[in-house]
C-alpha cells in the first residue's frame, strides 16, 4: 500500500448533542492535502460526524471537498467521504470513497482505498492509501 494522499486537518468548531443513550459530535474542519497525485486545500464546511451509542464503538463519517491541482497540473476537485469505527487503538482505520472531476485521477473512483487517522496537536492527519502498480 502506498500513501496517495495526506490530508492535514485543523479542527475549527464542534457542535454536540447528548441524548439518553447516544451522543453526536459534529466537528467542522479546514486544512490542506498533498501527495504524488494532488496538491490543494479543503474547501469550507468539511464536517466529521461522530456517533457514540452506549455499549458500542464510536462511528465516524467525514465528508469534504478538496480543491487544487492534479498530477498533470490541471485544476480539479476531489470529494471524499471517509467512514470508520473507533477502537482503543489511537490510530483509527477508515474506508474512504472518492469522486473527482480530474480525468487523470479518475482511477481513484474505482481503486480499493484504506486510510488511517492520527491525532495531532490541533487536529488530525489522514493518510489515504492504495495499491498502486
Amino acid at each position: 500500500m502506498q500513501e496517495i494522499l495526506r490530508v492535514n486537518v485543523s479542527l475549527d468548531d464542534f457542535m454536540e448533542v447528548n441524548g439518553a443513550g447516544h451522543s453526536v459530535c459534529m466537528a467542522v474542519f479546514s486544512g490542506t492535502a498533498d501527495g504524488p497525485y494532488f496538491q490543494g486545500r479543503i474547501l469550507p464546511h468539511g464536517v466529521d460526524t461522530q456517533l457514540r451509542a452506549d455499549g458500542k464503538p464510536m462511528t465516524l463519517s467525514a465528508r469534504y471537498i478538496l480543491e487544487g491541482t492534479d498530477d498533470q497540473g490541471k485544476p480539479c476537485r476531489i470529494f471524499i467521504e471517509n467512514n470508520g469505527t473507533g477502537t482503543s487503538d489511537p490510530v483509527i482505520h477508515t474506508r474512504p470513497f472518492l469522486v473527482t472531476d480530474s480525468t487523470s485521477l479518475a482511477w481513484l473512483e474505482s481503486v480499493d482505498l484504506h486510510s488511517t487517522v492520527e491525532g495531532t496537536a490541533d487536529g488530525v492527519v489522514i493518510h489515504i492509501l492504495a495499491d498502486v502498480a
